[in-house]
């Protein structure tokens, strides 16, 4: 699952003012959650199974007045290790009918307790692990008549929504779409929560003529019924957890591609179906450069992605059906200002890293969601370079950082007050960036061999965070202990002081780096790093390895060195004070070649504006070839002085018309208006007053103001 978080994320919000007014999450209800108080004994474990369910098939109908689910559920199942003479199942608010046991064309009814949320059904007789029985269930669900606070903890776990249900919103499509994560498809259909429980399916879905259906696998066949309405017959013959479960239903056009010999479809409302393929275009790419780079192909039978109203979350990773929240129902302007590529990559990723393989428990949900995260930034640096994907992993590092949280829990953590808490930047963007380092630790080839025998060991199955390690340690041949425990079994990051000094009688390089985090809550970490020596044109690098609190590293050097650039590779997840005068930062925008140098340098270059070296140097960043970094350089606008922005006047009417990218255009617009109002822009207003970009249009018209 994606949770769209703000786009104008707290560290960077002084800097992307204009970014901000590209769609955002709709505000949901909020959840109420108790902490734990400190000390409290709090273990959320692994479900126990007790009961295997191998199928589910479904029958559903919709009573779209009452929002009513008219369902007969069969389901197949046997215990799963112990023997058993009964089966409980979750279903939440339904009205039964009957609850039988199918043998042959016979149906026996079953004696059976229901308190509204468990249903306890005792069998004929104790089953052993190798007996399976078929169970036949009559029901209605009731999803509009739970009660939050009392059925479900918000309004955005009714598992199922029946959207303008009436028809009298005129602005608004009918449909109805299920969200099943992560305890809520039990509000329309008997199963077992969890993410430990596997099934294969099949959903009988009956809808009006004028509308289609979508849910996982293929759809094998339609059936006409002679009364307006038709049946849908969707079949998933691989096992997937019981929360992937979906179906959607509404007036949707198909846009259909392919991915080698596999259906890719895109469904969307009427009105977006011109824009379909520029939005999601790139999905059988994405499907083709993962297969590569994990050396297991895509694993399903098909792949849909689908666009609905009011939906709950930023999207969700159904098992070969992922739906998108209607940010994705955009025009081609609205989709230079932001196309959610990474969200698209995200969902696309969890077909392996959530779906293929699955936490098996809320407790490892960072073996979903980090590797989900972690995937929109293999898929930046494969499209468009490692500069984009570390721009990427920027503003990861940033939403963990800035979300300071007393005391920060752990990445996998086993004492959450209530299984939602799991769904944060903990588990998303940290998680993502921890991910990055063992890859740096590891190396590249080493990384993706691991990842591939993970994926392979635990296919259709679920798994937990060690089994990731085990399966590093296995194609390494390292003790990975230290780095699983001091990442994702403990919380908190390194705080590092770093300074660095010559002695020219010596000709030795002093390289001091303090940890300064509190050690009584967070670990002391070992951290091996690169350390990148400037000298004139010589650049020499040394690999060090962090792991006392105060640590100093000698390096021999003939002349002081013109810059000492501590975690060369920019991938420790960190705060850093570190200590370099201007002229250093100068030289490390200008020489050192990662987006995060320079980034970095700029940065610290704007708070030195009153310096004309400074300001001279963020005026290059103009032309620089990260589009971040362009937008950042120009806030030292303000800064110059008459001649200067003279100087640079022609540069910004460029920006403005020419940048490729629309957040620049709209930043330089909007300097040309408050700092140039006694020159002539007005060529250059009409110009991006027809630009295709909302954004750059509004900051037009603004300044014409």
């Amino acid at each position: 699952m994606k949770i769209k978080y703000i786009l104008c994320y707290p560290i960077l919000a002084s800097i992307l003012l204009l970014a901000c007014s590209a769609p955002r999450m709709v505000n949901l209800d909020p959840i109420t959650i108790v902490e734990n108080s400190k000390g409290a004994l709090v273990y959320r474990g692994s479900y126990t199974q007790t009961t295997d369910i191998i199928n589910t098939r479904l029958d559903l109908s919709f009573d779209w007045d009452s929002a009513y689910v008219i369902g007969k559920a069969t389901i197949l199942a046997k215990p799963y290790f112990y023997p058993s003479d009964q089966l409980v199942l979750n279903a939440n608010g339904f009205r039964l009918n009957s609850v039988s046991l199918v043998n042959g064309d016979d149906m026996k009814p079953l004696r059976y307790t229901y308190n509204g949320k468990l249903l306890t059904i005792s069998l004929d007789k104790i089953y052993t692990r190798d007996q399976k029985y078929t169970i036949f269930i009559d029901y209605v669900a009731m999803p509009n008549k739970l009660k939050v606070g009392e059925d479900i903890a918000s309004a955005g776990d009714r598992g199922i929504y029946f959207i303008n249900r009436d028809g009298k919103d005129k602005g608004k499509p009918r449909q109805i779409w299920t969200q099943g994560e992560t305890e809520c498809n039990s509000n329309w259909f008997p199963t077992i929560n969890g993410s430990q429980e596997k099934m294969t399916q099949e959903l009988n879905i009956t809808v009006p003529n004028e509308f289609v259906s979508l849910s996982n696998g293929t759809l094998e066949f339609s059936s006409m019924n002679g009364d307006g309405t038709r049946t849908d017959s969707w079949r998933q013959e691989q096992p997937h957890s019981t929360y992937l479960t979906m179906l959607a239903v509404g007036d949707f056009v198909i846009t259909r591609d392919t991915w080698r010999d596999k259906e890719v479809s895109y469904y969307t409302e009427p009105a977006y179906a011109s824009t379909a393929k520029l939005v999601f275009g790139k999905t059988p790419e994405m499907m083709e450069f993962f297969s590569n780079k994990l050396g297991i192909e895509y694993p399903w039978d098909k792949y849909s992605q689908i666009v609905v109203r009011d939906f709950v979350s930023g999207a969700m990773e159904n098992t070969t059906a992922s739906v998108f929240f209607e940010g994705l129902n955009m025009s081609e302007g609205q989709y230079l200002d932001e196309n959610y590529e990474d969200i698209i990559a995200h969902e696309l990723f969890h077909h392996w890293f959530g779906n293929l393989v699955t936490a098996e428990s809320w407790a490892n949900l960072p073996l979903n969601e980090s590797f989900a995260t972690y995937g929109e930034y293999l898929w930046d640096e494969y499209k468009y370079g490692r500069d984009q994907a570390d721009l990427k992993g920027f503003e990861d590092m940033s939403v963990y950082i800035s979300n300071k949280r007393k005391p920060e829990p752990d990445v996998i953590r086993f004492d959450y007050s209530d299984r939602e808490q799991m769904f944060d930047e903990i588990s998303y963007h940290k998680g993502g960036r921890i991910l990055h380092m063992l890859r740096k630790t590891v190396g590249d080839e080493a990384f993706f061999e691991s990842l591939k025998l993970y994926l392979n060991r635990h296919t259709y199955k679920t798994a937990e965070i060690h089994e990731l390690r085990l399966a590093f340690e296995e194609i390494t041949g390292m003790d990975l202990n230290w780095f699983f425990n001091q990442w994702f079994l403990a919380s908190g990051h390194p705080v590092l002081s770093i300074q660095n000094s010559y002695d020219p009688l010596k000709r030795e390089i002093n390289v001091n780096i303090r940890q300064n985090q509190n050690l009584s809550e967070t670990p002391l970490y070992r951290i091996p790093m690169a350390i990148d020596i400037y000298t004139g044109t010589k650049v020499e690098r040394k690999e060090i390895i962090l792991e006392r609190q105060n640590q100093s590293f000698i390096f021999p050097s003939l002349s002081p060195p013109d810059l000492v650039n501590v975690d060369a590779e920019k991938y420790i997840l960190a705060e850093k004070n570190e200590v370099k005068n201007m002229q250093e930062y100068i030289f490390q925008y200008q020489n050192a070649p990662l987006f995060m140098d320079r980034i970095e340098a700029i940065m610290k270059l704007k708070d030195m504006k009153e310096e004309a070296a400074a300001r001279k140097v963020m005026v290059s960043a103009f032309k620089d070839k990260n589009w971040f970094v362009r937008h950042t350089a120009l806030s030292v606008i303000e800064n110059l002085s008459d001649d200067e922005r003279k100087a640079v006047h022609q540069t910004l009417q460029d920006l403005a018309t020419k940048d490729k990218v629309s957040q620049v255009r709209a930043a330089a617009v909007e300097k040309l208006g408050k700092y140039y109002r006694m020159t002539d822009n007005r060529e250059v207003f009409d110009q991006t007053a027809k630009d295709k970009s909302p954004i750059v249009i509004r900051a037009t018209t603004a300044v014409k103001k």
